[in-house]
């Protein structure tokens, strides 16, 4: 079945070739779009182009396939080209001539836009609680492990002493600016373009204000020319979004990778959460964070393919809109992957104590003592001379008596004070 049938069939191959994969990527957005006909059915029953009756026959009907996509029976078979011509299918099957209203004052376009924006909205905000969950674990790691002293890098050469505290709550921190990005693209998507139709609206009296409502949207899509083009948009907006969270959570990953290899050994993990080599019997491999790190990579790659798709297509829908939908929602159920097994992991990690006695660290605390000189009434210029001297001529010896205070602070706020500085978060 297709909504556009005029009676005549279409080429096999074309027909492959245009249906592509919608049937299975569709089923993400099954639900949606029935929540989209139910808030439509309603409207379209306040303008009297449906009776009481039939919006209550409607309403059943759609209740009766969320139930089946929620419960997993819905299916797409292969002789309906998408998820929308499947329900107006079970709805007609079901309600003989009723199930043919559904459509009334609306196109194929605006209803797979309307499914799309409530997917995003929802995929987003499920996205937001769980980095809110990998935050509070990070700073609670933080917390806890301030005082644990880890060697600075800098070129990846030895620079000045930190703690697991601080790299604990860099990466919460980083975490807080991706979310401003989420919450700026999710205001994007919380628009509602239901009614738009195939994107110059419809002669029908609708009500646009009623659908937004019902769909919990905080307002509409007033242009419905502006709503057809927000697809594309949304998609390069949210690929951006999702790309700037990957680029964090690539890069702790990257660090933990390096920082489990024997040349660091500043960290390790208990042995079920790593993997083995089919040859070398002493290996255990960061698999999973390694994984992390080239689907976040993948992940932000995302937002140039969604350019090149849409970037000089003009006002009006195309079908390659199409081709966006795949990997967009794909890096949705693969970002909320990635958060829930970066939380589960990092809770596990075992940090090490660093021999600080090893020569390949005798340096690290150059910057403490040219300080101490400075305290003691030496210029910054001399101190800085006489200690880089020191270590030309060999002749340098650390002084690790002094307490370094920038090790143990983690942050200059309490952890509830943090919680209120975001509210974002809480």
């Amino acid at each position: 079945m297709k909504l556009w049938d005029k009676g005549f069939s279409i080429d096999k191959k074309i027909e492959s070739f245009t249906v592509g994969n919608d049937r299975e990527i569709d089923i993400h957005i099954a639900k949606y779009d029935v929540q989209a006909s139910l808030a439509h059915a309603k409207m379209l029953a306040s303008i009297n182009i449906l009776s009481s009756d039939e919006y209550q026959q409607l309403k059943a009907g759609l209740e009766e396939l969320a139930v089946s996509i929620e419960n997993g029976t819905f299916v797409i078979e292969d002789s309906f080209e998408d998820v929308h011509s499947k329900i107006e299918f079970e709805l007609t099957k079901k309600l003989g001539d009723i199930g043919k209203k559904i459509h009334t004052a609306r196109s194929r376009n605006d209803q797979v836009l309307v499914a799309l924006q409530l997917y995003y909205k929802e995929n987003l905000s499920e996205i937001n609680a769980k980095t809110k969950t990998l935050f509070d674990t990070l700073l609670n790691l933080a917390e806890t492990n301030k005082d644990h002293l880890l060697p600075g890098y800098t070129h990846l050469q030895v620079a000045m002493p930190s703690s697991f505290g601080l790299w604990f709550s860099a990466y919460a921190e980083l975490l807080i600016d991706d979310v401003y990005v989420l919450n700026a693209v999710s205001k994007i998507v919380d628009q509602n373009p239901l009614g738009s139709a195939a994107g110059y609206g419809s002669s029908f009296p609708i009500d646009r204000e009623l659908t937004t409502k019902e769909l919990n949207f905080a307002t509409l899509k007033y242009n419905v020319v502006a709503a057809q083009l927000s697809r594309g948009k949304s998609e390069r907006s949210i690929a951006s979004a999702l790309g700037g969270l990957c680029n964090t959570l690539s890069r702790f990953a990257m660090d933990i990778c390096l920082y489990m290899s024997q040349n660091f050994g500043f960290i390790t993990f208990p042995n079920e959460l790593t993997t083995g080599s089919s040859i070398m019997p002493h290996k255990k491999n960061p698999d999973v964070f390694e994984l992390i790190r080239g689907k976040c990579n993948k992940i932000q790659a995302l937002h140039t393919e969604m350019v090149l798709i849409t970037n000089n297509l003009p006002s009006g829908y195309h079908r390659d809109y199409q081709l966006l939908k795949e990997n967009i929602i794909n890096a949705f159920e693969d970002v909320k992957d990635i958060l829930d097994i970066f939380n589960y992991a990092i809770q596990q990690i075992i940090l090490k104590d660093i021999d600080l006695t090893d020569d390949k660290y005798k340096f690290l605390f150059t910057v403490d003592n040219m300080n101490t000189l400075v305290e003691n009434g030496m210029t910054y210029r001399d101190a800085y001379k006489d200690i880089g001297a020191k270590v030309e001529n060999g002749t340098y010896e650390p002084d690790m008596t002094k307490k370094h205070s920038h090790v143990g602070s983690i942050h200059n706020l309490s952890l509830d004070e943090i919680r209120a500085k975001y509210p974002e978060f809480y």
